[in-house]
């Protein structure tokens, strides 16, 4: 199973934001969507990402100031980026080794999507709750023999 299954579930859309915005805006946007992560970008440039984890560490080193600071001031710079063809066990591993939940889906040098790892984790169960399926059918199907 690859990244393409994932955004073929969920859908490729990412929502981005600016800058320049206020984290309290990009707090505004995580829950109006109902996600944990905003691509921050200028024009058609990836800048970075900013998660509930990069507002959360905001708030708790600024106090209550930090709803007024700028998202570039507290975003993820360097984000992972991974292809629409890799296998989401390798996808996995990398978010572990570099301890992140978001990872950016970029098709022919686009962003082609987001992949959390909630995202991940769902459709590798699914893939495991399928496979249990398939098994005890096939042990179920010998016991009548």
């Amino acid at each position: 199973m690859t990244i393409e299954n994932i955004l073929k579930r969920k859908g490729d859309d990412v929502t981005t934001i600016a800058p320049e915005a206020t984290i309290k805006r990009a707090a505004d946007w995580l829950r109006a969507k109902n996600i944990g992560a905003l691509v921050v970008m200028r024009e058609n440039t990836v800048l970075g990402l900013i998660s509930e984890r990069e507002i959360v560490h905001a708030f708790s080193r600024y106090g209550e100031t930090a709803g007024s600071m700028l998202v570039k001031e507290v975003m993820q710079h360097g984000v992972i980026t991974v292809s629409p063809g890799e296998s989401i066990n390798r996808v996995m591993n990398r978010m572990t080794n570099h301890r992140v939940r978001h990872v950016l889906v970029v098709r022919d040098g686009e962003l082609a999507g987001i992949v959390s790892i909630g995202d991940v984790v769902k459709h590798r169960l699914e893939d495991l709750e399928l496979e249990t399926s398939v098994l005890r059918d096939v042990t179920t199907s010998r016991d009548w023999r």
